[in-house]
């Protein structure tokens, strides 16, 4: 698969974007069951090899996965205060869960649970998201970390349809859209900011 041309310009904002720790997370947007919006944090973890997949992590138990299973579409907005741009992400949400059969993905969810920090894996073995607050003893983190990732972790994938690039500097502002065909042809139009 051909790298959409949005990718280089994203690149190109993390790495100059790379000494801010927070720039690799982004605002991740779903939809309640009631039609609500749902706005979280989330912390970009690469792309699916050969893909335009952006990885995040997430917990089965979380209301996320639950709003994902009713509705799969997304959209993130990603800031990069050091370059000002911001990337708007319109598309389709994939779970890739422990009872996942896919031949590729399966596999990718075991990669990025073994790229993980400590930290990271840590809250996969914590008292379920959102429940009432438990003793403080039920955090911590196993002896021995597992190969093989828990059950609850998750892999989330988001596969951009559209994409808004504005870039806040300079006079005029520049904004870039960028939107794939049916065909998986990426077209690019620069508009009005």
């Amino acid at each position: 698969m051909e790298l959409a041309p949005w990718r280089e310009p994203l690149a190109r904002a993390l790495h100059r974007n790379r000494s801010l720790k927070y720039s690799r997370y982004f605002q991740l947007a779903t939809v309640r069951s009631d039609g609500r919006p749902a706005n979280r944090t989330v912390v970009f973890r690469g792309f699916v090899n050969h893909t335009n997949q952006l990885k995040i992590i997430t917990d089965s138990r979380s209301q996320k996965v639950q709003q994902i299973t009713k509705n799969s579409s997304g959209e993130a907005c990603w800031y990069f205060p050091k370059t000002r741009e911001q990337f708007r992400f319109l598309g389709e949400l994939t779970l890739i869960t422990a009872t996942s059969s896919d031949p590729i993905l399966s596999p990718e969810r075991q990669h990025t649970w073994q790229d993980l920090s400590d930290n990271a894996r840590s809250q996969f073995f914590w008292p379920s998201p959102g429940q009432s607050r438990v003793d403080g003893s039920e955090f911590t983190p196993p002896e021995v970390w597992t190969v093989e990732p828990p059950a609850e972790f998750c892999l989330l994938l988001l596969e951009p349809e559209h994409i808004d690039h504005l870039e806040l500097r300079g006079e005029p502002q520049n904004r870039s859209l960028y939107w794939r065909e049916a065909n998986n042809n990426w077209l690019t139009q620069a508009v009005n900011p």
